[in-house]
């Protein structure tokens, strides 16, 4: 895997209230990651970026659901997101990232 391939796998961190809930339970971080990206590659792009040891990772496929925007149909997007579990003793803290 090179470089520039991880450096684009990993979209933004999902930070809801359910992903903090597991973070503080299970010291997992949940990423949007782009949509043909394989827990590999998820795996190898946290330990790049973030400098810290992944223990497994898990992924899930959520359709875009259908809304209507007035009298138009639209269609939110598609998401792909992984739930990355961390080694004991890492963590990934976004309160300080700029």
């Amino acid at each position: 895997m090179n470089a520039e391939r991880l450096m684009q796998v990993i979209l933004a961190p999902v930070v809801t209230e359910k992903s903090t809930l597991v973070a503080e339970k299970n010291n997992q971080v949940t990423f949007r990651v782009v949509a043909d990206a394989t827990k590999p590659e998820i795996k190898a792009a946290v330990e790049l970026l973030f400098k810290v040891e992944v223990q497994s990772v898990q992924v899930a496929n959520r359709q875009g659901k259908q809304k209507r925007f007035g009298r138009f149909m639209g269609r939110r997007r598609n998401e792909r997101k992984a739930y990355v579990c961390l080694k004991a003793g890492h963590e990934i803290d976004f309160s300080e990232i700029h």
